[in-house]
């Protein structure tokens, strides 16, 4: 039986993934299409399709998130529409990068490959930066707006070395940081090429280059990020939509689902601690990569038992993760109430 032109088995799946994704979405300011285009490549869509829909998803997915962050205060307009300038003209150059490896019949291999290669760098960079800080000083566990002025000893010592580098004209951004402008619009540009060629919001590179780089505490990085995907994926959208890359019967299910999951991970970035953020964003990124390593090792021995490895591997993290976020915000939000009701007792 089918609705829309598509069987109901796979509508469901479709709906539920979008789900899952859209707790990631708004508790990491990524994990759409860096999870939906794998997904979708492993289940024999063509790369065009699998890239243009997953744009057109997260374009959907960071609108509904990106309003639950503006409502927390974790939103730094300025940043945003920095980062904007620059990513637009990477995601036209990824673009073409793309269409022009398909024409070589390339493309599907050269995503994998350089999804394996990032996602486990930036997976296991944070994983391990923020297991070296657990168990640090949580005495204050209180999450700023971008308006609020930001402890020095809470940005990370590659921050503090790249802002020494005074390049003019600076920039003062969240939390009265200051950084040098053509900084923010290298990031930008790096991190829409990657979204252009990917098909991807960028999330996984821009979210820890905002905290890594230029200082900006996790949960405005992610607020931030959506505000600019919203325009990056608006426009990778329009572009692939162009050129027939979005199947809108694969879009609509995933936004289904998402709309709900998308305004629960928004919510939770405001009460889970910023390391446990950053461990389960690192090991996301890590799953992830081992699962596209095991489709591109499918491919090329011609095994199709390992891209279906694959594919189960990429619902178990998104699976795994946004239930280890639920669970989590939960706990805290126990913990929280325990404690406030301890001094009456």
């Amino acid at each position: 039986m089918e609705l829309f032109g598509i069987a109901l088995m796979t509508l469901a799946l479709f709906v539920s993934f979008g789900f899952m994704v859209g707790v990631l979405f708004g508790f990491f300011g990524m994990g759409g299409s860096f999870l939906v285009t794998p997904a979708l490549l492993v289940m024999g869509y063509p790369a065009r399709v699998a890239v243009g829909s997953g744009m057109a998803f997260v374009f959907g997915t960071a609108m509904i998130a990106t309003l639950k962050h503006r409502d927390l205060g974790q939103v730094d307009y300025k940043l945003g529409g920095l980062m904007i300038v620059g990513t637009t003209s990477g995601i036209e150059v990824g673009s073409r990068i793309v269409y022009y490896l398909e024409e070589l019949g390339l493309a599907s291999g050269a995503i994998g490959i350089t999804y394996v290669v990032l996602l486990g760098a930036v997976g296991l960079f944070v994983t391990q930066n923020a297991l070296a800080n657990d168990g640090g000083d949580d005495s204050d566990d209180s999450h700023p707006g971008s308006d609020e002025e930001i402890d020095p000893d809470a940005i990370p010592d590659v921050a503090k070395r790249i802002q020494s580098y005074r390049i003019p004209p600076m920039m003062t951004v969240a939390g009265g940081i200051q950084v040098s402008l053509w900084l923010i619009l290298a990031v930008a540009f790096a991190t829409g090429l990657l979204s252009g060629f990917l098909g991807v919001g960028g999330g996984f590179i821009k979210m820890p280059a905002m905290v890594y780089l230029i200082g900006v505490p996790v949960p405005i990085a992610v607020g931030t990020d959506l505000f600019e995907i919203i325009f990056s994926g608006g426009f990778g959208a329009f572009t692939y939509g162009l050129n027939g890359g979005v199947d809108l019967s694969i879009v609509a299910p995933l936004l289904a689902g998402s709309a709900l999951g998308a305004r629960i991970g928004s919510a939770a970035t405001s009460i889970v601690d910023e390391d446990d953020i950053k461990i389960y964003f690192g090991l996301m990124l890590v799953g992830g990569s081992i699962a596209v390593a095991f489709r591109q090792a499918g491919d090329y021995l011609g095994m199709d038992v390992l891209n279906t490895v694959s594919f189960v591997l990429i619902l178990l993290s998104a699976f795994m993760v946004s239930g280890a976020v639920i669970i989590s915000t939960i706990t805290t939000m126990r913990a929280q109430s325990n404690a406030s009701k301890t001094p009456t007792e």
